[in-house]
């Protein structure tokens, strides 16, 4: 077992690492006496024993030939003979017993002492290495996820902490991603005096991260992925990821998916697709400013103005522009499709370009700001509810009758009742703003981080109006969520990340769709709207059950600590 002990001085004097090993026992070989390395031992006792063995043989040969009797030694034979008998011994024990375990030992036993000796191997902290050489360890867990530094790594160390290299140039400098996050994360220990030991540092890509995802990086987090489903959305099945910690979400969902499976499954259609930007500009007077806004109205101009949009991208397309006046100021939203990415800087790139054309016809404007508020990125707004933005998706299923008794536990009047009551009248009373449903942003976030999406868009990702009514004679129930504005996509961003691309390739939308662009974030808006149609229809169920409270107390309540239970 090795342990490596870390003592760093007072600031202002050098950091210097000392290293305590302690090596685990293991049974002598005669090499272990010798001041040699082990290959030159081996090599003078191979030699030893060859040469003594053919010397013998030589003299016995001779003995023989002139009928001396073999009993008659010489004291160099002797000597010989001796020397033979030293060399066996010595190869015999070095190479003879490992050979003596694999022909008597049973494959069990050899299986329990590999699991020793690994267990032997592992690093601990070195004050318990060293208090085991006399006592036996205490019965308390090792630190985890403990930082351990090269000796050359020290004086990087020590020039973050003194503010001399910055943190942040840490990766251009090193080359090393792993290396920079390494003394990063150290660092930052030495200048809060925090430990940061159960945050996971070891087995994950940080070169992925580089300049597209995360800055700075100092680990990553944990979060469970569960699979509810199967879920039949437009005659296809889906196993839908969900990263979460909440107890019951995904056995939630998973019994929406089953009720909506054994009903004949659920239909969607994408009613919008396209991405927003909407930059802010202001004029001398709001005069200037409409006539902006009549010269953006007429076709001929937008025609113009497209050509100049969709040069900056292969698969940026725009769609319109709508203007609106406050004063002199004027904001202008964008709409494009955006292929299969999400498309944020797709769009952001084609309305520079627009602006940068514009300022030629109308040199008194001053862009104020690329985005405006009026997109409205990551904020509850109007405008997206009403407009748009994104995917526009409807889903609805038809549940039947006895699906809803026997899967649900409930009954269609009962449904039909604490929709009306709950997600259109309560909300109506707390002056809701796109949130007309039950939970929809819980199976949005839980998508959203399974898949790579940005989990900050689920503010409007999550606009719902969830309709429940009865069909059939008022047998069956017809249900189904109408969400304006889920904003995905399946490159760029967290979605190239390996844990995010496998749950898209799970779903069949990993990357981008060479036949048909823009298919495969379309597919995902959906399967995200189908899945929230499941997960509205089980927690609705299961508040007209009554059954919300008992099943949170079964699944959501555990004792079991969990805090320190390794990765």
């Amino acid at each position: 077992m090795e342990a490596r002990l870390r003592s760093s001085t007072s600031k202002g004097t050098q950091h210097q690492k000392q290293q305590v090993v302690v090596k685990a026992e293991k049974p002598s070989a005669a090499s272990d006496a010798l001041p040699l390395p082990l290959y030159i031992t081996n090599t003078v006792f191979f030699v030893a024993f060859f040469s003594t063995l053919y010397f013998l043989l030589t003299r016995w040969r001779e003995k023989i030939r002139t009928s001396t009797p073999l009993n008659v030694l010489s004291f160099s034979e002797i000597l010989a003979i001796f020397a033979l008998l030293a060399t066996f011994v010595h190869l015999l024990a070095f190479f003879g017993i490992d050979f003596l375990r694999t022909v008597f030992l049973t494959p069990s036993f050899e299986e329990e002492e590999e699991e020793e000796e690994e267990e032997e191997e592992k690093l601990i902290p070195c004050g318990q290495a060293l208090d085991d050489c006399i006592l036996p360890p205490p019965a308390v867990e090792e630190p985890k996820n403990v930082v351990l530094l090269q000796e050359e790594d020290e004086d990087v160390v020590n020039s973050v902490v003194a503010g001399t290299m910055p943190s942040y140039s840490l990766e251009s400098r090193l080359g090393d991603c792993q290396r920079a996050t390494r003394i990063r994360r150290q660092a930052l220990e030495r200048i809060t005096g925090m430990s940061l030991s159960g945050l996971p540092l070891e087995g994950f890509d940080y070169g992925s991260i580089l300049g597209q995802c995360c800055e700075m990086p100092v680990g990553y987090v944990q979060i469970p992925v569960g699979i509810a489903g199967p879920l039949l959305l437009d005659g296809m099945e889906y196993s839908i990821p969900m990263a979460t910690t909440e107890g019951c979400l995904v056995a939630s969902t998973n019994r929406g998916c089953k009720a909506i499976h054994l009903s004949g499954g659920a239909s969607s259609v994408l009613l919008r697709d396209g991405m927003t930007r909407a930059p802010v500009v202001r004029f001398p007077s709001a005069k200037r400013a409409a006539h902006l806004k009549f010269f953006l109205e007429e076709p001929a101009n937008f025609d113009t103005l497209s050509l100049v949009f969709n040069q900056s991208s292969r698969f940026g397309r725009l769609q319109n522009i709508k203007a609106a006046i406050a004063g002199k100021n004027l904001y202008l939203r964008f709409s494009c499709s955006t292929g299969d990415a999400m498309g944020m800087n797709m769009v952001s790139k084609g309305v520079q370009n627009v602006l940068d054309f514009l300022q030629g016809d109308f040199p008194d404007m001053d862009v104020i700001g690329i985005s405006g508020n009026y997109c409205s990125d990551k904020k509850p707004a109007a405008v997206n509810w009403i407009e748009g933005r994104g995917k526009s998706v409807v889903c609805e299923a038809i549940i039947k009758g006895d699906v809803v008794r026997k899967v649900l536990k409930t009954n269609v009047e009962a449904l039909v009742e604490l929709n009306m009551l709950k997600n259109l009248t309560g909300s109506a009373m707390a002056g809701a703003l796109g949130g007309f449903n039950a939970h929809a942003s819980n199976i949005v976030s839980a998508i959203f981080i399974a898949t790579g999406q940005d989990p900050a868009q689920n503010i409007e990702s999550s606009h719902c109006i969830t309709m429940m009514e009865p069909v059939n004679d008022r047998k069956d129930l017809h249900v189904s969520v109408t969400m304006p504005s889920i904003e995905v996509g399946t490159v760029g961003g967290g979605t190239q990340l390996a844990s995010q691309a496998a749950c898209l390739n799970l779903l069949g939308v990993k990357g981008a769709c060479k036949e048909s662009p823009g298919s495969n974030s379309r597919m995902l808006a959906t399967i995200v709207a189908g899945s929230v149609l499941a997960g509205e229809l089980s927690l609705m169920s299961a508040l007209a059950a009554g059954q919300l409270v008992k099943s949170h107390m079964k699944y959501n309540r555990s004792n079991k600590d969990v805090s320190n239970v390794s990765s």
